[in-house]
């Protein structure tokens, strides 16, 4: 990973952010805490949050979210990958989703 991140692909942008002090923001891991300022600062279309507060504090500050499944879900849509197969490598690597809203994506593949 340190090597990728030294070495990063053209298509990925690294930004820095303003931090400002933010009680509301103060709850988060710095991870959501910076996707939901850059979204914000970048006025971005959409900002991927899988964190349950994260994706609340977002929606309250007018942001759109998705997660990583729903981009995974769509990526099916588009014959990107196998649902299945990706579900069963992230769960391999500590990935947890409950089991039901795994079937029930599986189901609408």
């Amino acid at each position: 990973m340190k090597s990728w991140i030294a070495q990063p692909p053209n298509w990925l942008q690294i930004q820095p952010i303003e931090l400002p002090e933010d009680v509301e923001l103060e709850k988060l891991d710095p991870g959501e805490r910076e996707a939901i300022l850059l979204a914000e600062q970048l006025r971005a279309d959409l900002v991927i949050l899988d964190d349950k507060a994260a994706r609340q504090i977002a929606v309250e500050r007018g942001l759109k979210i998705i997660g990583l499944l729903g981009i995974l879900k769509d990526a099916t849509r588009y014959g990107l990958l196998d649902l299945e197969a990706t579900f069963e490598q992230l769960q391999d690597v500590g990935f947890w989703v409950a089991p039901s809203l795994l079937e029930r994506l599986l189901k609408d593949d």
